[in-house]
């Protein structure tokens, strides 16, 4: 039921973390405020293919 996702940088756009979510609870992507090592800022990060 676990989807493996990753989630991408909204501003550089690097794909720096992996999580999972469930598909069937949770239709919409995923967004989440996490830091980014390469902008070196906390940063929105939304889920990529």
């Amino acid at each position: 039921m676990r989807d493996l996702i990753t989630l991408a940088c909204s501003d550089c756009k690097r794909r720096n973390y992996n999580s999972t979510r469930n598909k069937k609870k949770s239709t919409e992507k995923l967004e989440q405020k996490k830091y980014c090592p390469s902008c070196r800022v906390h940063t929105l990060h939304k889920e990529t293919k």
